[in-house]
């Protein structure tokens, strides 16, 4: 696996945002500035036990002194934010990774349509907050348990965005739940859709939004949707570097990622599960059999996602 470069953070303020969500503010040790980034930005976290999670930003830039995220505690955690909430404390040093973007904001959009389902509010919080700063359309719909379930509140309340949040309380009202099929059964002109949060709350919008252009739905996983193919499942095929002009055979139950490291050449990767874009280059496309969840329909055409997918064909062209 590539190692990629890291920082050293301090978690300067913990809070409890919900029963289950704390939210980690982290800054530089030193009182530097940290590493810039965008709106809908990811971090990968290194934190005790040696899990790697990633988590989004959950605030929009502002002078990059610090970085703020939110870690749900999952009752099936397979130790990550288990770590987080039992051995993470104020004061510790934990090292992460320099932000990434691979669910920005869509500079083509005249209105923007934010879904957050949950801790999915994470990403859509800091767009919300980009896009009130800079006077854009924008609406942000926030589905939650109930009033103690929703995280950030005091963010979603401010006089900022309070004029733009729309939100759905299961254990709330009835008459101010959001019906998903009428909010999308019409898309104005030049309208983006982002959506973020659990599988099933995922799933669900996307048949809400089936007959939306699929350049203007932008998703962001937490985990691959079940039932997807496994990235080491498939044909043998051949990596085609074009710029190396040499060839690299991936066998059937190998990923393309892994192919390359066998002969030396540095991929990065974090999730292995095309939902980051670490792994992403530059490619043909067309001839890849995609199983990601990071790129448009039209980034497919040049781009491959490298932990996960394959060749449709006996080989695939990558600008490598």
């Amino acid at each position: 696996m590539s190692l990629e470069r890291t920082l050293t953070v301090r978690v300067e303020r913990i809070s409890r945002q919900t029963p289950e969500i704390l939210a980690f503010e982290l800054t530089h040790p030193w009182g530097r500035a940290l590493p810039g980034y965008e709106a809908g930005a990811h971090i990968d976290v290194h934190m005790p036990g040696g899990f790697s999670r990633q988590y989004s930003l959950a605030r929009a830039p502002s002078g990059t002194g610090s970085y703020v995220i939110g870690v749900k505690r999952e009752h099936a955690s397979r130790g990550g934010s288990a770590s987080m909430h039992e051995r993470v404390r104020e004061g510790d040093l934990i090292a992460i990774s320099a932000p990434r973007n691979t669910f920005p904001l869509r500079a083509e959009a005249r209105r923007h349509l934010l879904l957050a389902g949950g801790i999915g509010m994470t990403p859509l919080l800091a767009m919300a907050q980009a896009l009130a700063a800079r006077g854009a359309d924008f609406t942000l719909c926030v589905f939650a348990r109930s009033e103690e379930h929703l995280a950030f509140a005091e963010a979603l309340y401010a006089p900022a965005l309070a004029p733009h949040l729309k939100l759905h309380l299961d254990q709330g009202d009835a008459t101010q739940r959001i019906d998903l099929r009428a909010l999308l059964a019409d898309r104005a002109p030049d309208t983006h859709l982002y959506v973020c949060g659990p599988g099933g709350f995922m799933q669900a919008v996307r048949e809400a939004a089936a007959h939306w252009p699929e350049d203007a739905l932008h998703t962001e996983y937490f985990a691959a949707p079940t039932g997807t193919a496994a990235a080491t499942t498939g044909l043998p095929f051949t990596l085609k570097l074009a710029r190396r002009g040499i060839e690299v055979p991936v066998a059937a139950d190998q990923t393309a990622v892994d192919a390359l490291h066998e002969v030396g050449i540095d991929i990065p990767v974090s999730c292995q599960q095309g939902l980051c874009g670490t792994c992403v280059v530059e490619g043909d496309g067309d001839g890849a059999e995609h199983r990601d969840f990071c790129l448009t329909g039209t980034e497919r055409r040049t781009k491959v996602a490298l932990c996960c997918s394959r060749a449709k064909g006996p080989d695939l062209v990558l600008q490598l």
